[in-house]
């Protein structure tokens, strides 16, 4: 059985259960800015993007001027406005204190921004676990494999020694890109017959059957 020396995990839809609000910031920032304000579910297919290719992915014919405001508008309610609550999936911290405990690095590769993920990482305290978190901010936006590769690079790790877990088609196909294994959650944002596309090592419900999964593989 194949041992993977590093994890390297998607955030929003993956271990942060934050679905609702960031589409209540979606909705909130449209609704500022004068756009169409769409359902929640064509507004989350988004998650996981970068915030540019996620504002041009839901307006396409909106102006430059109107996405950078919508860019804008999202992160203020996001951040500081937004009433929604969030809160990681449940076994995500017991899982990563496990992984952590027995010496598998841990990375995370998000759509979010530098500043985004910096402070909910603080927020709720996970930040200690990751030994390197790479965003589209200094990276590239998913699917490309950017954040992969240079996640391998600064750790020194080799690609067959890496899983990327995630919730998003955007997940596989950038893990697909560069040939990483991979695994699929299905609590998030896609469906599962979507993540399929990508031929999954393997597809879970829920964190702890994640957690039962890798611990028998790192």
């Amino acid at each position: 059985m194949k041992k993977y020396r590093l994890v390297i995990f998607d955030w929003d839809g993956t271990l942060m259960n934050s679905e609702a609000r960031i589409v209540a910031s979606i909705q909130a920032a449209a609704e500022r800015c004068g756009l169409p304000v769409l359902p929640a579910h064509e507004a989350k297919q988004i998650i996981g993007l970068s915030l540019d290719k996620a504002m041009l992915g839901l307006y396409p014919d909106a102006t430059e001027a109107q996405l950078q405001a919508m860019a804008q508008s999202y992160t203020q309610s996001f951040l500081h406005e937004c009433e929604v609550a969030m809160e990681s999936f449940e076994g995500a911290e017991a899982m990563l204190f496990s992984l952590k405990n027995i010496g598998v690095k841990l990375a995370i590769a998000t759509g979010k921004s530098r500043r985004g993920l910096d402070e909910v990482l603080k927020e709720c305290g996970f930040g200690p676990y990751f030994d390197i978190t790479r965003t589209p901010v200094e990276s590239a936006s998913k699917p490309d494999p950017l954040m992969l590769q240079q996640i391998l690079e600064e750790l020194e790790v080799e690609l067959e020694h890496a899983l990327m877990v995630g919730d998003t088609t955007f997940d596989m196909e950038m893990a697909h890109n560069i040939n990483m294994d991979r695994v699929a959650l299905t609590h998030g944002v896609h469906e599962a017959e979507a993540l399929q596309v990508f031929n999954p090592l393997a597809t879970f419900e829920n964190l702890h059957q994640l957690h039962a999964w890798l611990v028998q593989r790192v």
